[in-house]
């Protein structure tokens, strides 16, 4: 049980320096391995997919970064209805 403790605390830690860092994940993921006394040699399984995944990740992220923007902006009545119903004309989306 307190291996889970610390895997948590160590893993909660490292996200919050390398929120914004790409490719972090897998040496935040070393960090938490070597925190709890596991070989280091199973990050190699993992480092093969780890680019897979952190297109996922960085797509989850940008994702509810537009959702909560958007619910802040019209919770504070500041979200313009015209503006985010409007489709982008072609010289908007070359621009």
């Amino acid at each position: 049980m307190s291996d889970y403790i610390v895997i948590i605390a160590t893993s909660t830690l490292a996200s919050i320096g390398t929120a914004g860092v790409p490719g972090a994940g897998i040496i935040m993921l070393s960090l938490v391995l070597t925190t709890v006394g596991l070989p280091i040699e199973g990050l190699a399984i993992i480092a093969g997919i780890d680019r897979i995944l952190d297109m996922a990740r960085t797509t989850v992220n940008v994702c509810g970064d537009l959702m909560v923007s958007t619910l802040v902006a019209k919770s504070e009545n500041e979200l313009d209805q015209e503006i985010y119903s409007a489709l982008p004309t072609a010289n908007q989306i070359n621009t």
